[in-house]
């Protein structure tokens, strides 16, 4: 146990003073990216949260007694991975605090103390781990967010003539973008109420069965919404790819170039092309 003991009511005692030492420790470290109110405030909630534990007794920061204090560190962590702080940054923060507290209460002699010193560093080396872990789920998080954006970004779905939309594909298509590419497809279906789309392959660098299987259902799920699609972008080697590996796309037309898939969707809607110099001789 920590608690009860003279390390305790140091720590009671001392404790504007270690706060502030421990602000200007890590101040020094986050070179301007937190300032010193800032890393205050912060210190000053997670020190209270800290001496309610060690006051309550026990040293398993998994404990009920530490639930506020891991939910302070989670937030911390968070926060700071957002802010592109490293992990050994992060718990560096925690592990300041033993510094600060041992320069305090290194004149005192008293065995037990030092004791009491030593179960009290094992506790914040746990809890800098917590901080850690914290950070690294928190910075797998904001990858997954910025691959969905990055996702949404790249798959543009946008409109090239009344009733006739276009996506343009550019990199691989994988499960997870061919879902992207079907949501956004079908909700700007459903907002235009457009019956022909375009689905451009120009930038896909190779089609194998698996791509073909990813555009066969975009192709299906955008009928299902009553819109015909076409594939374009189909180049000579992709051409030849898709016969040597014996890909069958149905009825499904597709064209060379997205210009051509746009001519025949226009004239599948009805509309007639006329020359420049058929006009003039008309």
């Amino acid at each position: 146990m920590v608690s009860d003991n003279r390390l305790t009511g140091l720590l009671t005692g001392h404790r504007d003073v270690i706060v502030q030492r421990w602000v200007e420790a890590v101040a020094v470290t986050t070179r301007g990216r937190a300032t010193s109110a800032e890393l205050d405030r912060d210190f000053r909630e997670f020190y209270g949260a800290l001496l309610g534990a060690l006051e309550a007794g026990g040293r398993d920061v998994a404990g009920e007694g530490y639930g506020e204090l891991r939910s302070l560190l989670a937030e911390m962590s968070r926060a700071r991975a957002r802010a592109g702080y490293t992990p050994s940054e992060t718990a560096s923060s925690v592990f300041a605090l033993k510094k600060v507290v041992f320069e305090i209460t290194g004149h005192d002699e008293d065995p037990e103390l030092f004791r009491q010193l030593m179960v009290f560093s094992e506790l914040l080396d746990s809890l800098g781990l917590v901080t850690f872990e914290t950070w690294a789920k928190a910075r797998e998080e904001i990858i997954q967010e910025q691959s969905e954006q990055l996702l949404e970004l790249t798959t543009p779905v946008v409109k090239l003539w009344e009733g006739v939309l276009a996506v343009p594909l550019v990199g691989t298509l994988d499960s997870a973008r061919t879902q992207v590419v079907m949501e956004k497809l079908l909700e700007a279906l459903v907002e235009t109420g457009s019956e022909h789309a375009i689905i451009d392959i120009t930038g896909v660098l190779a089609v194998d069965t698996q791509v073909a299987q990813h555009l066969l259902k975009t192709v299906v799920a955008a009928r299902l919404m009553g819109a015909e699609c076409t594939i374009s972008g189909i180049r000579p080697q992709i051409a030849q790819t898709i016969v040597e590996l014996g890909i069958e796309f149905g009825d499904i037309a597709t064209k060379a170039s997205l210009a051509d898939a746009l001519r025949h969707a226009l004239r599948r809607a009805g509309t007639e092309f006329v020359r420049s110099a058929d006009r003039r001789n008309g």
